[in-house]
């Protein structure tokens, strides 16, 4: 780097603070709906108690899995859709798009209440889960395709710290309602009127960044991709260094179109070197979503109280540490770990620990089951229960937390990444989606086995995956053609070459033009 050193890449990591916001919306809303439905007043006005008053546990699953997986369902179509419309009006414009659909929703469920009754929440989280599950498509190809090969994986890895942060607050603002709100329509309309801020924010902020210079450059609008990429990079379009670049960006697009020429949707997924790509994809966010994490994350107060925390503030104050961990955690990892360990080492890490440690939360919940009087304080065995979900969730944000979208993100070419990311999302939602359907039932069906059940998937599957994957740690976006064997070295190395040529024919050209004009 230049003299400019660490501020080298701010306009970057502005982009990336800017459309992250999108992704505290994700965090947000999957951590809202649990705490929301868990509320006493949510349960008694909607009519999820007993004509006694007392709780109607089946009901609650009921509509706590609803509120929770109808955002997914809605998501899963939001990521496919996201694909085309980025790939036609670009990564910044089609992210605003998708802001105001999730608007919309965020409005819907928050006027709920009265004579407009659940299906007023149901609907909203539909239209805001579309827009939601656009935006986690868009929003990693969009950051990932403006940033340097040396920060890219911090800058992608900032996808998870953003998510957390949502979380986290969505736990807060819960715990807030609990205890100073307990009744009145406020219950529900602060959580979910809530979402408008964080949308705001990506809005307008969306008007301040520049779009994708690898877009810009698969459209054939040369001129705007290199004044974009010397604007990110802070540099001169004459810089040698954005030439260089650009060069690569150009040589990558110019061999796919190649290889793909007069070839549509069904190549891009079966073309040389893509099918494995997808495989990866869909399997790497699988195993995510079934390893435990996303079923702790909707529904923590659920979780804290089947290990004790009884009574709705004890189990969203555990719920709210739980968050503050988790973000300091993938903090940690982010921004000191992620480049230094590698992606396959993070993750075999990563996943060894969160089995171990689910498996001791299971033994511990099958030897001291937590006091049946709701009253009671958490004994010690649930405070220990607490404190190993506090270390799983380390072991999760320094790995498969942040790692599968940073990795996704690394694998795909230009051509195909809106591709490539919207069916990576899209499966990471039909999966959240089936998962946070089911997760209530679980927790009450199954008790200490579901722990059992998540730290037999962390070892046996996800260790075992994250070993057999390439390592992408420090390859340029354009080099994963060739681990894939999409294309050869010697070939990528022509091609580069021969771009250079062509674009230092144009810089030769241009100054001589230049030369003969002051000569005139």
């Amino acid at each position: 780097m230049n003299k400019l050193g660490l501020f080298q890449n701010i306009r970057v990591y502005w982009l990336a603070f800017i459309v992250y916001w999108g992704i505290v919306l994700f965090g947000y809303d999957t951590g809202i709906g649990g705490g929301v439905v868990s509320q006493g007043y949510f349960k008694s006005h909607f009519g999820l108690t007993n004509p006694d008053g007392s709780a109607n546990t089946k009901k609650s699953n009921d509509v706590s899995s609803n509120v929770v997986s109808v955002l997914q369902a809605g998501a899963f179509f939001g990521a496919l859709g996201s694909a085309p419309i980025s790939a036609w009006i670009g990564r910044k414009w089609s992210l605003f798009g998708w802001t105001v659909i999730f608007a919309v929703g965020a409005i819907l469920q928050t006027v709920a209440g009265g004579s407009r009754g659940l299906g007023y929440i149901y609907a909203g989280r539909v239209i805001a889960g579309i827009g939601i599950g656009a935006i986690s498509a868009v929003a990693p190809a969009y950051v990932s395709e403006c940033s340097p090969k040396d920060v890219r994986g911090r800058i992608t890895g900032l996808f998870q710290i953003m998510v957390a942060i949502g979380v986290m607050i969505s736990y807060f603002i819960n715990l807030g309602i609990s205890l100073h709100i307990k009744s009145g329509p406020a219950v529900w309309r602060i959580p979910f009127g809530f979402q408008l801020v964080p949308a705001g924010i990506l809005a307008f902020g969306l008007l301040t960044v520049k779009e994708s210079p690898r877009w810009l450059a698969s459209k054939g609008r040369l001129d705007d991709a290199i004044r974009n990429l010397a604007y990110m990079r802070r540099l001169s379009p004459d810089d040698e260094r954005v030439r260089a670049e650009m060069a690569e960006i150009e040589a990558a697009i110019e061999e796919e179109r190649e290889a793909r020429k007069g070839l549509g949707l069904r190549e891009a997924f079966f073309g040389k070197g893509n099918f494995i790509r997808f495989v990866i994809a869909v399997v790497i966010f699988l195993l995510q979503q079934w390893g435990g994490q996303n079923s702790v994350n909707y529904y923590a107060p659920q979780i804290f109280q089947s290990i004790g925390y009884s009574g709705t503030s004890n189990s969203l104050l555990a719920s709210g540490i739980y968050g503050i961990v988790k973000v300091v955690a993938t903090a940690l990892f982010v921004f000191f770990l992620v480049d230094s360990l590698g992606r396959k080492l993070s993750l075999f890490i990563s996943s060894m620990g969160m089995g171990i440690l689910f498996f001791i939360i299971g033994a511990l919940l099958k030897t001291y089951p937590p006091p049946t009087d709701p009253s009671a304080q958490p004994p010690p065995a649930s405070k220990a229960m607490a404190a190993m979900l506090y270390l799983y969730v380390c072991f999760y944000s320094m790995g498969w937390g942040p790692l599968p979208w940073v990795y996704v993100s690394d694998i795909f070419p230009t051509r195909t990444r809106h591709y490539g990311l919207a069916t990576a999302s899209a499966s990471q939602w039909l999966f959240n989606f089936v998962l946070s359907k089911v997760t209530p039932d679980m927790v009450t069906d199954l008790g200490y086995k579901i722990f059992l059940m998540f730290a037999t998937i962390n070892i046996g599957g996800m260790a075992t995956f994250s070993l057999a994957i390439p390592e992408t740690k420090g390859r340029s976006l354009e080099e994963m053609d060739i681990i894939f064997g999409s294309v050869s070295a010697d070939q990528r190395q022509a091609d580069i070459a021969r771009q250079e040529r062509a674009l230092e024919h144009d810089i030769n050209e241009t100054t001589s033009e230049r030369s003969i004009e002051q000569k005139v």
